[in-house]
């Protein structure tokens, strides 16, 4: 009832689930009525290992004919009965016949029929039962598990009990010597375990064991039930796997799991996850030819770019030393320091101002068709070397990682492995990075990066083409990703076309589609971004994605607030709220980031997310030049973990020391 209960439903149904726990607890301790609970179980086995007399044994009474000289059962029957108040119901089989030239085709007769009688009323539980005492490194029975599994599916392995009969007998190594029980039974149960991985594909598998012993003279209790060697009375221990195995199975099924959760080799036809995707098609943004926040400042710029620079009206100024400065007034302080920070911001903007203007004529001499020959006959740079990887030399061979930036446009650099084995070359791939404008409104670039070791293979790729319009600033691009996941290759195609509607509106649609698996899905959105003044912008997108029969839905909307020196100073406060729908679910995430300076030398940084499922993240970064106590707050915390680690060891002593001395009186 929990499972199926809805998130507002869970109070209720913990309220009944509270009261019939009481009502359970009163009708126990009055004895009735009988618990309203059965278990069906099939039982599989070779000739001889114990299925009919583990059955007897487990209801106290003879209910299934025994021989020890002859198969006791020849045809499959039906054994019921009842055992602690539960109703169980035995499917007894034929015994599969040993290994023989013929015993393969006998068995899977045994196994075909057996399967169609289970076909309209499945088993909760299947016991495999064999002999302990006739295990060893040579086991025999691997293609029988082979054909179990190739009859039933390797699905019959998840609800199955490893029963093994004859577990009272003398414990002897192979010299003949006594062994310990518990690594007797563990060696043998890890080669029955190992043969079933090797039958399924899967080592995930961990099978339940049992251990039983049905002979008269096994060691009894006071109760009349068979003890093991160990001190296990094994007949509880085997209602207790039985009922936990049924209840995990009915928890898989109404959880369904079946789709989701099997054995055997990975499927190479493996389902994306929708939402995944759409939540990428939807940050994706293809590049036009330029760097979108270079051209949005360019926009901004623009508006005051013929205007004389305020830097150049301004008055020299005298630049105190120390000394100087250290003689001034609080008050003084403060005024010059103020007066700095103006003159700083004033100062980048004109900086900011020259690179535009310098865009602007790199732009305007394209446009005459001129050619740039200082660019066209530049010679090869060496570019910096990089930070190697850790080593005991006394110097690093970085002639292994240096790289040169030619005019072709071509870059191309290693991708080492920083945690590598010393004195070991360390590549770990190659990068290789390209753009190029091929005309006056056609723009290529690419991106690459392969990597391969001993175990795998990875390539991550990003091609983009653009073609510009001058009317409205039309802007048509396209995109392929090449990217490995696993064993498998996604493909994603993305085309769209950007157009300014208004002075300070663009609308931006785009379509998808995206390979993976075998399967295809494919997805549009719709964004639309509004710039009001110099310092608000709004974006809003939704989109959708569709693909093996499923639907998911999304979309955005951020607004984003900037400060009074944008963009000198990256001050600003950003809103964002996104929403996903798929399978008629639906998340909201609401999202905050500020970035702004309370005071001079003094920058903070806030992210802050929260969901509609009340989970969340605040991360505060703040740095200093000026107040170095701040630092103070990281030794705090330091310290209080310190602590709490120190009493945690205390306790933990405490308790053991307690243990100790209740055992020892």
């Amino acid at each position: 009832m929990l499972i199926r209960a809805e998130e507002s439903e869970l109070k209720n149904v913990k309220l009944r689930q509270d009261r019939a726990k009481a009502l359970a607890r009163e009708q126990e301790s009055s004895g009735i009525p009988e618990l309203d609970f059965s278990l069906r179980i099939l039982v599989l086995g070779k000739t001889g290992v114990g299925k009919s007399a583990t059955i007897n044994s487990i209801f106290g009474q003879p209910k299934s004919e025994t021989d020890a000289f002859r198969p006791g059962t020849d045809r499959i029957e039906e054994v019921m009965g009842t055992v602690s108040g539960v109703k169980v119901t035995f499917i007894d089989t034929p015994g599969f016949h040993p290994l023989s030239s013929s015993s393969t085709r006998k068995n899977r007769k045994i196994l075909l029929s057996i399967k169609r009688y289970v076909k309209k009323r499945p088993p909760d539980v299947v016991l495999y039962l064999d002999r302990l005492d006739m295990i060893d490194m040579r086991y025999s029975d691997f293609s029988l598990l082979q054909l179990i599994t190739e009859i039933f599916g390797a699905a019959i392995w998840l609800n199955t009990i490893l029963v093994m009969t004859h577990s009272a007998a003398t414990t002897e190594g192979r010299n003949g010597q006594s062994v310990n029980y518990e690594s007797y039974v563990g060696q043998r149960m890890d080669v029955v375990q190992h043969y079933i991985h090797q039958a399924v594909s899967d080592t995930k598998l961990e099978n339940p064991v049992l251990l039983v012993e049905n002979h008269p003279s096994c060691k009894k209790n006071l109760a009349g039930e068979y003890v093991l060697p160990n001190g296990v009375v094994w007949k509880p221990q085997f209602m207790f796997l039985c009922v936990c195995t049924k209840v995990l199975g009915d928890v898989q099924s109404l959880l369904r799991f079946r789709d989701s959760i099997g054995l055997g080799q990975p499927s190479s036809t493996r389902t994306a996850s929708l939402p995944h995707l759409l939540s990428v098609f939807l940050r994706r943004r293809l590049s036009s030819g330029a760097d979108e926040t270079e051209k949005e400042i360019d926009k901004l710029l623009n508006l005051d770019l013929e205007e004389e620079d305020e830097y150049d009206q301004l008055p020299t100024i005298r630049i105190l030393g120390k000394s100087r400065f250290e003689k001034l007034s609080k008050s003084q302080k403060k005024e010059y320091l103020d007066e700095l920070d103006y003159r700083e911001t004033l100062y980048l903007k004109k900086q900011l101002k020259e690179e535009c203007r310098r865009r602007r004529d790199e732009k305007l001499v394209e446009e005459e068709n001129l050619e740039d020959t200082e660019q066209r006959d530049q010679a090869a740079v060496p570019l910096p070397d990089m930070a190697g990887p850790d080593s005991f030399d006394s110097d690093f061979p970085a002639h292994r990682y240096r790289c040169v930036s030619a005019g072709d446009q071509w870059l191309v650099r290693p991708v080492y492995d920083p945690q590598g084995w010393d004195r070991d070359v360390g590549f770990d791939g190659i990068n290789i990075e390209t753009a190029a404008k091929i005309n006056r409104n056609l723009f290529a670039s690419a991106t690459g990066q392969v990597s391969r070791d001993k175990q795998r293979f990875t390539i991550q790729s990003e091609t983009n083409a653009a073609y510009t319009r001058n009317f409205r600033e039309q802007t048509f691009s396209v995109a392929v990703d090449l990217q490995s996941s696993g064993e498998d290759l996604v493909y994603s195609f993305q085309g769209g076309t950007k157009l300014q509607t208004f002075k300070h509106n663009t609308t931006d649609v785009g379509v998808g589609l995206t390979s993976f698996g075998g399967k295809y899905y494919v997805g549009g959105k719709l964004e639309d971004t509004l710039l009001v003044g110099k310092r608000v912008k709004l974006t809003a997108n939704a989109g959708q994605m569709r693909g093996s029969g499923q639907t998911a839905n999304g979309g955005s909307f951020e607004a984003c607030i900037r400060g009074r020196d944008y963009p000198v100073r990256n001050e600003q406060i950003g809103l964002t709220m996104t929403a996903l729908s798929f399978k008629r679910e639906l998340v909201l995430n609401y999202g905050l980031q500020t970035q702004f300076r309370p005071a001079r030398g003094t920058n903070i940084d806030v992210n802050i997310n929260m969901n509609n499922r009340k989970m969340g993240k605040i991360n505060v970064k703040l740095n200093s030049s000026e107040h170095w106590e701040i630092a103070l707050i990281s030794a705090l915390t330091m310290f209080k973990a310190l602590v709490r680690r120190s009493k945690t060891e205390m306790t933990e002593e405490n308790e053991e020391e307690k243990i100790v001395n209740f055992l020892v009186s």
